[in-house]
């Protein structure tokens, strides 16, 4: 018999039914429930440190927080960020302590945001839980899970509450208002009390592993929980923590099409209905009525599971797509398009957002940042971040990590390239020149030279067929100018923009030209940086492992899919590491394979 089940028909038993025990005479308690208690104990103890009461400016309740690493980051809900009224806040922890505390990174769709807990002695560790113990895909109904936080604001010495009940629903989707972009995608239903005041807290499972955000309950008239919680999947924050460190305002996925069930009689057969032409989904070969068979590596059964999947993925992502052409089984990678409106819709009038989650009051004015205090240090606004200051951050660690692999600020002169090259039908030798002082003002010329000659002037105007040359490259000798520019100038070199993009995954060819069993097994997780030089943008991706750069691709015309740019054979040349293969793909076509027998790279 399962000991909890155990302890439930013990607590059920009649009073009638209780033998009465003489005086001084011991209850027995059986022992597997006895320890079962007091392992239970011992998790809370454990995590209760690690749980945040979010307050206004001053200690007044406003929500509950997670610590999830040493140096003070924490989670909590947009919607109770949103109501402080600004980016400074104070945060109470279980040691009776107000610690001030700054807001990092906001989700509005997923509803969720990063704050930084600011340390009364500089250096000193917080508390926190691992945010990667816990897998959210695995949790099953009828789990056993606890939440934590701040209920009703009674927790008046930061002291958490705790509430205990079991999973009653996974993958649930809600949306809370039509008119609001904010929804509740593969998320987690629990029996747990969730009330006023938790929004924002911990779900934990049984062995104190963080698998959920609470966000929003069903409220009984009085305030108090009516038995039904969701909370965010702690795998969907995983997927934007990235952008969420970097200060940016993450915005969802959509994939630029409708996607609903063929008919009435066939609700788990899914089909595209209208797609934008502009769409990545479009480039890449999906049409009005194509059958979508796998998104984003899971078998699609109900328009309601594709909502769930779609809500986990960030705007820009790649995901594998498999669908149905012509009775053809196709398969291809498409970059995700994003939720919330374009600057130019927010020009519009918009709905006002909805109350969000149980128990946060309205939005406040917060009072200005103390010019000197360390909070006002770590704010910058900028538009389209949340605070610019932490995607600073996160340039600068990421850019000094992979300095480890070379220094170029000392070779920005002429570069050369030879080159053994594979373009399918044809093959040889050729070479690269990027020479400054030939082109528009002095600036530079490249020269890609195969059976071919090929000329860009970069800062010349011209038409895009010319910027986009070779043909069926996309833009190879755009790709390697913008390539030589961030490595010699950084940050100087892009005036347009240059920022940390958070992490995306990238689905590199295999360097031994083989067929890959899935592309899904091609991913590998990437930190991204943004660049924008003239009319170009590029992203560049940065393993996460190790911060080598495997590649990146360049942008010349939105209505065209991007020149594509895998680096593989990384070796030492003149104390820097370079690397020796290179594969160019264009669309879902691979343009070809040069692999470098030689570099000259020259001193300004």
């Amino acid at each position: 018999m399962s000991r909890y089940l155990r302890l439930l028909l013990l607590l059920a038993i009649p009073a009638a039914c209780l033998v009465p025990l003489t005086a001084g005479e011991p209850l027995s308690v059986d022992k597997d429930v006895a320890a079962e208690e007091q392992a239970r104990i011992a998790v809370i103890a454990k995590v209760s440190p690690a749980v945040v009461a979010v307050c206004q400016p001053g200690g007044q309740a406003l929500g509950s927080g997670v610590l999830i690493a040493p140096d003070g980051y924490a989670l909590t809900n947009y919607h109770v960020t949103e109501a402080v009224g600004g980016p400074f806040m104070q945060c109470g922890l279980q040691d009776g302590v107000l610690y001030d505390t700054i807001l990092v990174g906001i989700d509005p769709v997923g509803d969720t945001a990063l704050i930084q807990l600011i340390p009364k002695e500089k250096g000193k560790p917080f508390p926190f839980v691992d945010i990667n113990a816990g897998d959210s895909d695995k949790l099953r109904i009828g789990d056993w899970t606890f939440t934590m936080g701040n209920p009703h604001g009674l927790a008046l010495d930061f002291t958490p509450s705790v509430a205990f009940g079991i999973v009653s629903g996974v993958n649930r989707y809600l949306k809370i208002d039509p008119r609001s972009p904010m929804e509740y995608t593969d998320a987690i239903q629990v029996e747990t009390a969730v009330n006023p005041g938790n929004s924002g807290g911990p779900l934990f499972d049984s062995q104190g592993r963080l698998v959920g955000i609470n966000s929003a309950a069903s409220i009984r008239r009085g305030g108090a929980n009516a038995g039904l919680g969701i909370a965010i999947s702690i795998n969907q924050v995983k997927n934007f923590l990235g952008h969420l460190r970097a200060g940016m305002i993450a915005d969802h996925a959509t994939l630029g099409a409708i996607v609903k069930a063929a008919d009435e009689g066939e609700l788990s057969k899914l089909v595209i209905g209208q797609i934008l032409q502009e769409s990545d989904a479009y480039h890449r070969g999906l049409r009005s009525d194509d059958q979508l068979l796998m998104f984003a590596g899971r078998v699609m059964t109900s328009a309601n599971q594709y909502k769930n999947i779609l809500g986990l993925l960030p705007k820009g992502w790649r995901v594998p797509v498999a669908y149905r052409h012509n009775n053809e089984r196709r398969e291809t990678l498409v970059r995700m398009m994003g939720a919330l409106p374009t600057e130019k819709e927010q020009d519009q009038p918009m709905p006002p957002m909805p109350p969000g989650g149980p128990g946060v009051r309205p939005k406040a004015k917060s009072p200005e940042i103390p010019k000197t205090s360390e909070a006002a240090k770590r704010f910058k606004e900028r538009k389209g971040y949340a605070n610019y200051h932490f995607n600073e951050v996160e340039q600068d660690r990421l850019l000094t990590a992979a300095k480890k692999h070379g220094d170029f600020s000392g070779v920005a002169g002429d570069w050369l390239w030879e080159v053994a090259y594979d373009l399918g039908e044809r093959k040889g030798e050729g070479r690269l020149e990027i020479a400054e002082g030939k082109g528009t003002d002095g600036g530079p010329l490249v020269t890609l030279k195969l059976n071919t000659e090929n000329r860009l002037d970069p800062l010349k105007r011209q038409e895009v067929r010319e910027q986009m040359e070779p043909l069926g490259s996309g833009g190879l000798m755009m790709a390697l100018y913008h390539y030589r520019r961030f490595l010699t100038l950084g940050a100087k070199g892009f005036e347009g923009e240059f920022s940390h993009g958070g992490y995306e995954p990238l689905y590199p060819p295999p360097a031994d030209g083989s067929t890959p069993k899935s592309l899904a097994a091609l991913r590998v997780d990437c930190e991204v940086i943004r660049t924008k030089h003239g009319s170009v943008e590029c992203k560049w991706y940065f393993s996460r492992k190790d911060q080598t750069l495997l590649g990146f691709e360049t942008t010349i015309t939105r209505e065209e899919s991007p020149c594509e740019v895998f680096f593989s054979d990384y070796k030492a040349v003149d104390g820097r590491m370079l690397p020796h293969r290179m594969e160019v793909r264009w669309g879902d076509k691979k343009y070809g394979v040069f692999n470098f027998k030689k570099f000259d790279l020259k001193g300004s």
